[in-house]
């Protein structure tokens, strides 16, 4: 009776009863972390077993006996601190939390986790020091703490990890120098410390103590001084990655002892002086080599060249001399980087002939001879960039079938015949650059196979015949350049099919016959140049239809007829119709002396520009002569009894206004204009004045029809002393001399509904004026931070962010080439009546060539504004669009937490380093603007973590323009959005928008 009472009792006993402690220690990890996805929603009671060992990421030892072995919370989208319960899990072997938001600081608790061998918090949110004790842990063989933002030192304590075999501390914030202590860390297999801010400092010779080392990763590390010859004791070393240092030397001869390495990086660093003759044969396992971007002198030993090598990178030294031919014996080749160097002679008559050969880049060199016939035998070509050397020949047959061929650039040699006609037509090929050459024959019909050609520039050489009909095939063709030739016939009707088509310029070539009257089809063509040719009959009016259109180039031509009205359409930075046979009346839109030499050349062209028309038509008698002479005598005298009294008015209008001769005065428009300089000059008075800078004053003129419009008008040179923004965000530009420049061939070229409208520009030789449509509310930076904040929301504060992110990925990503602004900063984002945001303040805008060497252009001096520019601008002055993101970052931490970018109360931090700090001690409520009402909170906390992304310190974590207005759109949707927020607690977006260090011509 007892046992069946005791089993009725045992039915009524809650299950969770039932689980044993290592479950229990889990629920407690379980209520310490935010888990948006439910990851771990069978971590619950009902359990069979009265174990955890069935719920998600736990595994248990297989003895059966219920201890828990591994936890593996990975990619799981959980927040909260390291769960240092999981210590109490006796048995706990494995543990990685890879992938989420763990945040705070680690513990030195985590020494009591005894048993644990492999410990993966890689990707995540932890700051602070690395604990001391970690070395303590006596099992621990795997240690990865990748992608948080640890700081401070290594600590020297970690030499006494006793079986340690591989430890990654990559992309973090430490700072201070490798410590010569991890030499001592025999058992070490793996050592990546790669992109840290380490003090400089040289390579511990200590590491040469790790004879079981395999891999050494020590990549952007701000590492000086020498490679030591240590190194050479690392006889098991597969990979070794130095690159992105300061090291200096040459590199020692004693690297030929690393007999098993298979990958060697040693690319941007100062190393110099030649490369060893002897040794490489040792290295037979060696695969993949990179020394580019180095001082190397010398000639390439023909020992490296005989390795079976893979990928061979040498670019952007000073190598010379003929290259080796024994490279066409590797089986194995790839990659074949060379360009940017000095290398003479011809190219191995082999090369390709035994290896897939997929990229090579041989530009900027002096290589001469011909083409190898052979590069493309294996089928695998992919890339053939050959430009700026003295090459010659013709282009070998066998190209015709290299289907393969995406890019291929043999420009700027000495290239001629005529070329294959299979190679017109490769189906892959979206760039085929042939310019300045001595190519001749014509294009052929097959060209219509090249379905996914963009960019075709066979410019400067002597190309005959027509046009083929098949060119209007080209659906992609964004770019065609055929100037310089000898072409002839009519363009055919179907170039009006490109609809993708930008450019085309066939200046200086024998066409003739009209231009095709549905022109108006190129609805994306932003630049037209025919000049020089022999086209007639008249100028299509559906140019004018062509709303992007801002170069047009018809002059040396006999186009007849008047210049069609809708030209005036057109908002063009450059016209030539010169030396035509052009009729009638110049469109009133371009009778202004700055065209003058746009319609010259023209005989029956007339309009009201000084010194066009023929000065016979008025003298044609004797008469009018006699008239002239007696009008001239009677206005001077006039004129002589009017000087005195106008001398006396000047000097009464000079104290009370400041005079401008407005017949001196050159306007140059880019829009259609509703005012006349006139009604800008003769407002720019002081009580106009509505900011000043360093650069100069702004004004507000109301125009006749009540429309307003802000003047820039710019100091002759730098005032001294006034540094502060112009208000309305038209602000102050670090170089005042080349800002007019600047703004006006940015502004003047762009066009988008986030960027700020230029007017026009007028200027004489003592003073420029830039006209901009006029921003009632000012400029952000003004209004966030004035009495005037609480205007500003928080959802007036996203649109504001969606709208200048906008802006600025149209100038990174759809401006060819890009645009980077330099300046962005709240202060250059203006607002319209209804908030609306606009980029502003161009005057220190760059063109950038992201092919260039260190990833940007370098500048002589830093522009920008303090706390907005990005760290490794400040210390390389290599400016690019990563520059840019970390400034937008800093705007968006702005919005979010309604401070200024820097502000005495962060004592030395800026605003980026305040934010970080105050996140980790405090929390996210502590950043947010006290203005915003909390019912926002869920999507603060999301703009705030693009805030972050958008200001990491390494550029290359940086997500690029295009994704950080996708992220911040889907803020704003009804989609769901991979961020997630509970409790203030942050979720980081992770994005693949990586780039590699190649630099490909």
């Amino acid at each position: 009776m007892s046992r069946s009472l005791c089993l009725v009792l045992l039915l009524f006993i809650p299950l969770g009863l039932c689980l044993n402690q290592e479950g229990r220690y889990l629920q407690q990890l379980k209520l310490g972390f935010d888990d948006p996805d439910g990851f771990f929603s069978d971590w619950d009671d009902a359990v069979a077993d009265y174990t955890p060992c069935h719920w998600s990421g736990v595994t248990c030892s297989e003895q059966g006996s219920g201890f828990v072995e591994a936890v593996d919370l990975s990619n799981a989208n959980v927040a909260g601190p390291f769960p240092t319960v999981l210590c109490r899990l006796a048995g706990l072997k494995f543990l990685s939390m890879y992938n989420n938001s763990i945040n705070g600081t680690l513990s030195d608790d985590l020494a009591t986790c005894r048993s644990l061998v492999y410990l993966n918090l890689a990707q995540n949110l932890l700051t602070g020091a690395l604990p001391e004790s970690l070395s303590q842990l006596p099992e621990l063989r795997y240690l990865d703490l990748t992608g948080n933002n640890f700081s401070g030192d290594i600590p020297v304590s970690f030499g006494l990890f006793r079986k340690l075999e591989a430890i990654s501390l990559v992309d973090n914030l430490i700072d201070g120098m490798i410590p010569a202590e991890l030499g001592n860390i025999s058992t070490l297999k793996q050592l990546n410390l790669s992109y840290n801010p380490f003090s400089p400092g040289q390579i511990p010779p200590e590491l040469g103590n790790l004879t079981d080392l395999e891999v050494l990763w020590l990549t952007d590390c701000n590492l000086i001084g020498p490679i030591p010859d240590s190194l050479s004791r690392l006889g098991k070393l597969v990979d070794l990655d130095l690159a992105i240092n300061k090291l200096t030397g040459p590199v020692p001869s004693s690297i030929a002892e690393l007999s098993n390495v298979v990958q060697i990086e040693l690319y941007n660093n100062s190393l110099i002086g030649e490369l060893p003759v002897v040794g490489w044969s040792k290295m037979t396992a060696l695969r993949l080599i990179d020394i580019s971007m180095n001082l190397f002198t010398g000639t390439v030993p023909e020992e490296l060249c005989s390795l079976q090598l893979e990928s061979l990178h040498l670019y952007e030294n000073e190598l010379g001399g003929k290259f080796p031919e024994i490279i066409s014996n590797s089986s194995n080749l790839y990659e074949l980087r060379l360009f940017g160097n000095r290398f003479s002679g011809s190219l191995p008559k082999d090369l390709g002939k035994n290896s897939p050969l997929v990229w090579v880049d041989v530009s900027n060199n002096l290589f001469s001879g011909e083409i190898p016939a052979s590069l493309c035998k294996n089928g695998a070509l992919e890339e053939l960039l050959m430009i700026h050397n003295s090459f010659s020949g013709e282009v070998p047959a066998t190209f015709s079938k290299c289907l393969s061929l995406t890019r291929v650039r043999l420009g700027y040699n000495k290239f001629s015949g005529e070329v294959p006609l299979g190679f017109w037509g490769l189906p892959q090929v979206t760039l085929l650059e042939l310019v300045e050459n001595s190519f001749t024959g014509v294009i052929e019909k097959s060209i219509a196979g090249a379905g996914n050609l963009s960019t075709l520039n066979i410019a400067n050489n002597n190309f005959s015949g027509e046009l083929p009909d098949e060119i209007g095939f080209l659906d992609n063709l964004i770019e065609f350049s055929g100037s310089n030739n000898r072409f002839s016939g009519s363009l055919p009707a179907s170039i009006v099919n490109l609809e993708q088509l930008t450019k085309l310029d066939l200046r200086n070539n024998g066409f003739y016959g009209q231009i095709p009257a549905a022109i108006d089809s190129l609805k994306k063509l932003n630049e037209l140049n025919l000049a020089n040719n022999k086209f007639s009959g008249s100028i299509p009016d559906k140019i004018g239809e062509l709303s992007v259109l801002n170069y047009l180039d018809l002059s040396g031509n006999q186009f007849s007829g008047k210049i069609p009205a809708g030209l005036q359409n057109l908002r063009l930075n450059q016209l030539n119709l010169s030396s035509n046979a052009l009729t009638g009346d110049i469109p009133p839109v371009y009778a202004k002396k700055i065209y003058i030499n746009s319609f010259l050349g023209n005989p029956g062209l007339c309009g009201d520009i000084e010194g066009l028309c023929d000065v016979k038509n008025v003298t044609k008698s004797v008469g009018y002569v006699w008239l002239l002479r007696s009008i001239f005598v009677l206005t001077g005298s006039v004129l002589i009894l009017g000087a005195g009294w106008f001398c006396f008015q000047y000097r009464n209008f000079k104290n009370s206004k400041e005079s401008i001769d407005k017949s001196k005065w050159t306007l140059m428009s880019f829009h259609k204009l509703s005012f006349s300089e006139y009604e800008i000059l003769g407002a720019l008075d002081e009580d106009n004045v509505i900011g000043s800078g360093a650069s100069g004053k702004v004004y507000k003129v109301v125009l006749s029809n009540g429309d307003a419009v802000a003047v820039k008008k710019l100091w002759g040179g730098s005032k001294k002393g006034e540094n502060e923004d112009l208000e309305n965000g038209l602000g102050s530009s670090p170089v005042v001399d080349n800002g007019f420049e600047a703004e006006v061939e940015t502004l003047g070229r762009i066009r988008h509904k986030n960027i700020v409208r230029l007017w026009c520009c007028c200027s004489t030789k003592t003073c420029k004026l830039l006209v901009y449509e006029y921003m009632p509310n000012g400029s952000l930076g003004d209004l966030l931070h004035s009495t005037k904040s609480g205007l500003l929301d928080w959802p007036i504060r996203y649109k504001i962010a969606v709208d200048a992110s906008e802006g600025l990925a149209y100038l990174h990503h759809d401006c060819v080439p890009a645009i980077v602004h330099r300046d962005v900063k709240s202060n250059n984002i203006l607002l319209d009546g209804d908030f609306g945001a606009r980029v502003a303040d161009f005057g220190v805008a760059k063109v950038v060539d992201g092919n260039k060497k260190g990833g940007g252009d370098s500048m002589s001096v830093i522009a920008g504004s303090c706390g907005y520019i990005a760290p490794e601008y400040a210390y390389t002055l290599r400016v690019n669009e990563k520059s840019d993101i970390y400034s937008f970052g800093v705007v968006i931490l702005e919005l979010v937490t309604g401070k200024r970018p820097v502000d005495p109360e962060y004592g030395e931090k800026d605003l980026v380093k305040w934010v970080c700090t105050t996140l980790d001690q405090k929390g996210v409520d502590s950043v947010f603007d006290p203005k915003l009402d909390s019912c926002f909170k869920e999507e603060i906390c999301k703009v705030l973590n693009i805030g972050l992304l958008c200001t990491c310190p390494l550029p290359i974590n940086r997500p690029s323009m295009r994704r950080v207005v996708k992220m911040l759109q889907e803020i704003g949707s009804l989609n769901p959005t991979k961020f997630a927020t509970k409790d203030g607690k942050l979720t980081p977006y992770y994005y693949d928008d990586l780039s590699d260090h190649g630099n490909v011509a």
